[in-house]
């Protein structure tokens, strides 16, 4: 006996039986757009930011007496005199911020290495919200810090005849510590990404603790790493109150640390909070030091991008 088509039991879709159907969700909704205005409000403030500092450097190189060549190869700035060379300032900026990374490179990567690899769990939740109370520390106190106590200490070893009081070599110093927090927090991040296999593999061919953590885990971080010391050193080039403490006052180009120099953002700072008229030079200039401080902190981090997407390891 044959069955026929009408025989045949007729078959629900499973969505209907279940009563399954796409339902709105207002709050899935409601917070996607509210992300993409927080989105959309950082970028439209960068860009307003900038073409601030555009709209203003504009009529800066525009005035009469202002030239490109002069402005970034030339040694002296003091646009009250119509000399307009940056280059004192940018060698200061650099200068503490070499300074900094140095002192924070290997003491924020210690610091991260053992976090990582050797610290208990107990002694991670006691350290790490100490390494990271730095962060909450005024930067003026840093300031003040390296002007009173590192400065005087810099004084006796090298001779206070070699060391001038302000200079920018304490300046660096204690911006090192205010920068150490960033570089160790992200470099234990990109450590703690780098899976566990890689470090069972290689304590399994008879490797140590700490070749495994030298030779397998910090060269499979690289990239994280590198960008935390790019994001330190555009947080270094971008502090003021450090540096306009300890650093000193007026622009002077030398390559000494132990002299006395003004970076880009404590000449911002200084000047700007003195009785400048709109329409002085002193004052649009500062928003050429500001366009210039923009470029090289965007390089850097445009860099790092390049650097972590060539170096990047997916596993």
């Amino acid at each position: 006996m044959t069955a026929t088509t009408t025989d045949l039991p007729v078959l629900t879709p499973l969505k209907k039986q279940a009563g399954l159907k796409k339902r709105p969700r207002y709050n899935e909704t409601a917070i996607r757009a509210v992300l993409f205005v927080c989105a959309a409000i950082s970028i439209f403030t960068t860009l307003a930011i900038l073409y601030t500092l555009l709209n203003e450097a504009v009529h800066f190189f525009t005035a009469p007496g202002v030239t490109l060549s002069e402005f970034f190869f030339t040694t002296t700035w003091a646009p009250e005199f119509e000399s307009y060379g940056i280059l004192p300032l940018v060698t200061a900026t650099l200068i503490t911020s070499v300074i900094a990374v140095s002192v924070a490179l290997p003491v924020g990567l210690a610091a991260a290495i053992y976090l990582s690899e050797y610290a208990t769990p107990q002694a991670r939740g006691i350290l790490k919200p100490i390494l990271e109370l730095l962060v909450g520390v005024p930067t003026v106190v840093f300031g003040y810090f390296a002007l009173t106590f590192v400065t005087p200490v810099i004084r006796q070893i090298f001779g206070e005849d070699n060391v001038q009081f302000y200079n920018m070599a304490s300046a660096g110093l204690v911006l090192g510590f205010a920068v150490l927090p960033i570089i160790a927090s992200m470099s234990e991040d990109a450590l703690n990404a780098v899976p566990r296999a890689l470090r069972e593999a290689s304590l399994g061919l008879g490797a140590t603790k700490l070749e495994t953590s030298l030779k397998v885990v910090v060269p499979a971080a690289l990239s994280g790493i590198a960008a935390a010391v790019i994001v330190g050193v555009s947080r270094a080039m971008g502090e003021t109150m450090i540096v306009l403490l300890a650093a000193g006052a007026g622009p002077n180009f030398t390559f000494n640390p132990f002299q006395s120099a003004e970076t880009m953002t404590g000449h911002i700072a200084r000047i700007s909070t003195g009785d400048l008229s709109y329409e002085s030079m002193d004052y649009i200039s500062l928003f050429a030091i500001g366009l210039m401080l923009f470029l090289m902190t965007l390089g850097l981090n445009l860099i790092s991008r390049w650097f972590v997407r060539r170096f990047r390891e997916v596993y």
